[in-house]
């Protein structure tokens, strides 16, 4: 009863030290800045335009504020609605082209295996191989997943943008560079991590060692892998429309373009359409991740 008590104790004991040094560490970092409170109270400019703004927050435009509008011009509800579908649109392009990225470089970054050997294969050409691809094919995904996942999608963008223009195939690539590299380490670390009675019984069948990744370690580790890409794609939501800020035709761009042009009742409309679209992704995301876990 004892030994189970302090192993019980130790994983908090931890937990408690790990948040203890990261206070430590905020605390060490606000005075080490300099930070003042003081600095977030805003001048008499500064609070004309809050006033300005949080005054429409409770009357949205539903049509355009500009004296001029051009005839033609697409009525405002449709074009937030339509802004909407486009960020959706660059969110699953990234997150697909991501998620390949994830599954081969997670594959190849895995402990489980090149060093774990879960598949018990005792083939000295197949134990060769691996012995002598190790060093080259997990050190070389592992260098890889950690430079992609380094560099923020919005630097990506920007990189992309300098180098090849706008165009919605640089914007894709800003987003499933960073999240491929996101979704190849946790992947890699949710298998290693997954149970191993499944891969034992598939050893003492005689099952491959292909065989006895996928279907030992992978089929048990599915619902924490897609619930974390559902996630993921919550993320890559939010950061499509934060591209619209560099000229991407995503909800953040008719968002910052209305706000420069203080339109104010209308960048409160955009804002209660991104709220609305977040709220319905979480939603969705909760109920998928309660039905695996039933």
């Amino acid at each position: 009863m004892s030994q189970a008590v302090a192993a019980l104790s130790r994983p908090r004991g931890g937990r408690g030290v790990a948040l203890l040094s990261i206070l430590v560490a905020g605390v060490v970092a606000f005075f080490s800045l300099g930070l003042d409170l003081r600095d977030l109270i805003p001048d008499r400019g500064g609070l004309t335009v809050l006033g300005k703004f949080f005054s429409r927050a409770l009357s949205p435009a539903l049509t355009y504020e500009a004296s001029f509008v051009p005839e033609g011009t697409q009525p405002l509800l449709l074009k937030a609605i339509g802004s909407v579908f486009k960020t959706v649109l660059f969110a699953a392009a990234g997150l697909g082209l991501a998620l390949l990225l994830g599954v081969v470089l997670g594959f190849f970054a895995s402990n489980a295996w090149w060093v774990g050997d879960v598949s018990g294969n005792r083939n000295p050409i197949f134990r060769w191989v691996r012995r002598s691809m190790l060093p080259v094919v997990f050190v070389s995904a592992r260098v890889l997943i950690a430079v992609m996942r380094s560099i923020h999608e919005l630097l990506w963008a920007t990189l992309f943008l300098a180098a090849f223009g706008l165009s919605d195939t640089t914007a894709v690539l800003a987003l499933a560079i960073p999240y491929g590299g996101m979704l190849a380490k946790v992947f890699s670390e949710i298998v290693d991590e997954a149970p191993r009675d499944t891969v034992l019984a598939l050893k003492g069948l005689g099952a491959s060692p292909l065989q006895v990744f996928f279907f030992g370690l992978v089929t048990r580790a599915a619902p924490d892998l897609l619930a974390y890409l559902f996630y993921r794609f919550e993320c890559a939501v939010r950061a499509s429309a934060i591209l619209g800020f560099f000229g991407y035709p995503t909800l953040g761009y008719y968002l910052a373009a209305s706000f420069e042009n203080l339109h104010y009742g209308e960048v409160w409309t955009y804002l209660y359409v991104l709220i609305a679209l977040v709220s319905l992704l979480d939603w969705w995301s909760s109920a998928f991740r309660r039905s695996l876990a039933t």
